[in-house]
């Protein structure tokens, strides 16, 4: 079985939470939960609300998702 595709929005951040997640706002303004992609976490890129970002989502749960690129 293969996997499926991610889904993949741009959003901007509203709010810097505990643990490098996020609360962010997608184009559709549907607000999810969104945690740091690895390699983001290893070079230190900085997001900080207001950030313009690209967020890959599963089609299993619509309601996290992974920041992948900041812009």
């Amino acid at each position: 079985m293969a996997k499926e595709e991610k889904i993949s929005l741009d959003a901007e951040v509203v709010e810097a939470l505990p643990d490098a997640r996020f609360k962010v706002k997608l184009e559709n303004d549907q607000e999810i939960l969104a945690y740091v992609s690895g390699k983001m976490r290893k070079f230190y890129i900085r997001i900080l609300p207001g950030d313009k970002v690209t967020v890959e989502l599963s089609s299993y749960d619509m309601t996290k998702g992974r920041i992948t690129y900041r812009h």
